[in-house]
């Protein structure tokens, strides 16, 4: 028959029997896949939250050993990595605040070596400005993502509901509000969250959505940590990887 002809063929070029030929591979590629690297870049102007981000989703408090240093005023003074504390594969990135005397928004994608990242989450604590909309712009010049998120968002709920306002309302005034700064780039998505509790508001969404936008061969790398909420994350992306293998 043709396909033990094949088969024949296949063992006779290789010296292997097949199935050991694809379990070799299957090793090769596991290797491959075991050494692919995912670095995620977050920035914005300084004091929005960027380290306190970062913090989250580590699953570390500002206060643990080995957390993103934290502060009224700017911190990081240069691009300062952490890795992940269970994915070794999945780095985070502090980076230099927009617009800070050291990094002026003008040369600031090649100050802070860009090309080093997968992409970009802008951090704003408020309304997003034009320092925000200018990276925005320089990162879709180099053909990179990026996510806009908001923080802090917590504290505007509460301080609204203290005037009568509902969370659902404070939450749709804050995406207008950033989306009207935001109007140059079309409608890009904002995600609202808080580095305090990351299962409120879109850090879930947020999470999807760099998934989504990974090329295949990084697209495993993002399983987040193991806590009980983001847990759930990292079987959603073991699901879709697996899926598609």
């Amino acid at each position: 028959m043709a396909d033990q002809q094949d088969l024949r063929a296949l063992h006779n070029d290789s010296g292997k029997p097949t199935c050991e030929r694809a379990i070799a591979r299957a090793r090769e590629e596991v290797d491959m896949l075991d050494h692919v690297t995912l670095n995620i870049a977050v920035t914005g102007e300084t004091g929005v939250g960027k380290s306190s981000f970062i913090n989250a989703i580590r699953g570390l408090q500002d206060t643990d050993e080995g957390a993103a240093p934290t502060g009224v005023t700017e911190t990081t003074m240069e691009p300062t990595m952490y890795p992940h504390p269970t994915m070794p594969n999945v780095n985070l990135w502090d980076l230099p605040g927009i617009g800070s005397p050291m990094f002026k928004a003008e040369t600031y994608m090649k100050d802070v070596k860009y090309p080093n990242y997968d992409f970009f989450i802008i951090v704003s604590a408020s309304r997003f400005k034009e320092n925000d909309a200018m990276l925005a712009k320089e990162i879709m010049k180099k053909k990179k993502n990026f996510y806009f998120v908001h923080t802090k968002t917590d504290l505007d709920v509460t301080q609204e509901e203290r005037r009568g306002v509902t969370g659902e309302a404070t939450l749709q005034k804050i995406r207008t509000n950033c989306l009207d700064n935001l109007r140059t780039l079309g409608t890009p998505p904002v995600f609202l969250i808080t580095s305090e509790n990351p299962e409120r508001f879109d850090f879930l969404e947020l999470v999807k959505n760099m998934e989504k936008d990974l090329p295949d061969i990084k697209r495993y790398a993002l399983v987040m940590q193991n806590t009980s909420f983001l847990s759930k994350v990292a079987d959603f992306f073991r699901a879709m990887f697996f899926s598609r293998i």
